[in-house]
């Protein structure tokens, strides 16, 4: 008689031999109604497995790592927060993360293959690109989140970060301010970048006013924005409205005007950018364009569980746009 391979029941489900191996080794990729059905075939064709085959086969850590750039100097706790919530919420049944610092991990021997099933690199800044050259070397399935990279053989999805400035700023202008502060981001970083040059680009074409007073530097962790804020409101003369290129220096800002007398909106306007959960719960609730974190994370792990369960190796490659939410903190000075 002949033996009953697993290749024998992947021919019998019309399923591959790999979804056969995933299902019978208790995969969360493989659905349940599936599962049962190869389950009842092996049983009926008397498949036995090979176990010693079965300890050389199954390598699945059933972990995906999920890395940050500048872990502890830079990228915002809210936001990190906010991608290991959805990256929970999104990833098959079974699956646990395991969090660490692109820096860290730079500095030590990288990843192993064999300790991760996959990666979520959320990546904000060009240095990242030799950690994951070096996660493709080891062949490991990997999506980048957060920026757009240049490479096109990995999945990558990101906010357009340009346009949600673009965007809010001109909402500002509408409202009639001619007269912009900034607090920039992380040094470094892609999002910085492309925060200030729509800033630059807004002023210039509408011909609104900024100055090097009115220009100050954060690095996305609240104590910035509140220093920065300081600075901004000792000038001679100060704008009517500041943008904080992130919520967290948002409030930051927002508890400088506070300490020093100043109201917002009243007596200037304040302005974010990522819309965390807490924005809408200020005094004033921050007017801020919204980063469409859930699409993006939710769309990597789409993308990476795909990878894992080897049904595609396609590139998947999207620009999310963002959406500017229009709530307290700017004052309509056409009034």
């Amino acid at each position: 008689m002949e033996e009953v391979t697993i290749r024998t029941i992947a021919k019998h489900a019309n399923v591959s031999h790999t979804t056969v191996s995933r299902a019978l080794n208790g995969s969360p990729l493989v659905k349940e109604g599936t599962r049962r059905r190869i389950q009842q075939l092996a049983d009926e064709l008397g498949y036995v497995p090979n176990l010693n085959a079965k300890g050389l086969v199954e390598k699945h850590s059933f972990l995906i790592g999920v890395f940050f750039s500048e872990l502890e100097n830079g990228t915002s706790p809210s936001f990190l927060v906010d991608v290991i919530n959805r990256a929970k919420e999104a990833l098959p049944s079974g699956y646990s993360i395991s969090l660490d610092s692109i820096e860290a991990l730079s500095k030590s021997n990288g990843v192993s293959r064999q300790q991760y099933d996959g990666a979520i690199v959320v990546s904000q800044s060009k240095q990242d690109d030799a950690f994951i050259e070096s996660l493709i070397k080891r062949q490991l399935p990997v999506v980048v989140l957060n920026r757009q990279i240049d490479r096109q053989d990995i999945s990558n999805f990101a906010p357009n970060d340009y346009l949600g400035v673009k965007q809010i700023l001109e909402y500002a202008i509408r409202m009639g301010h001619r007269k912009f502060g900034i607090i920039s981001g992380a040094s470094g970083f892609v999002s910085a970048a492309d925060r200030q040059q729509a800033f630059d680009d807004v002023v210039r074409e509408q011909k609104a006013i900024s100055n090097d007073n009115w220009r100050k530097d954060g690095d996305y962790l609240p104590e910035s924005g509140y220093n920065a804020m300081r600075e901004i409101l000792s000038a001679t003369e100060i704008p009517t409205c500041v943008f904080a290129t992130n919520d967290d220096m948002a409030v930051g800002a927002m508890r400088a005007c506070q300490d020093l007398g100043y109201r917002v909106p009243n007596d200037i306007s304040i302005i974010g950018y990522d819309d965390m959960s807490y924005a809408q719960y200020l005094i004033p609730r921050l007017t801020t364009v919204h980063k469409p974190t859930d699409e993006i994370v939710r769309a990597g792990v789409e993308a990476l569980t795909k990878q894992l369960g080897e049904q595609t190796m396609n590139v998947e490659r999207q620009i999310i746009d963002p959406t500017v939410i229009v709530r307290d903190s700017v004052k309509d000075l056409r009034k």
